[in-house]
């Protein structure tokens, strides 16, 4: 699924336009967006959570050389899955 199958299935299930589940998606993608790059922590209950991360500066390896090399540290986006959307897959 994609951005553009999930507009439509929001248009549909939602009873509005394409036009205003983009709208919609949008907003939600800039403020969850916003939080994580403010440091906080956004939680759907029952769909899950997304938090950010420090991961370290380590040594790596190139595949196709074989040599070392140095990898920065970095922040990571997480996802946690909620019980509900664990169930539902499962």
């Amino acid at each position: 699924m994609n951005k553009t199958d999930l507009i439509n299935g929001m248009a549909e299930n939602a009873g509005i336009t394409k036009a205003a589940a983009k709208k919609a998606l949008d907003s939600l993608l800039i403020d969850i967006e916003g939080a994580l790059q403010k440091g906080k922590r956004v939680s759907l209950v029952g769909f899950g959570s997304f938090s950010v991360s420090r991961r370290a500066a380590r040594e790596g390896r190139n595949p196709q050389t074989g040599k070392t090399i140095k990898i920065k540290a970095k922040n990571v986006v997480k996802f946690k899955a909620g019980s509900d959307l664990s169930s539902a897959v499962n």
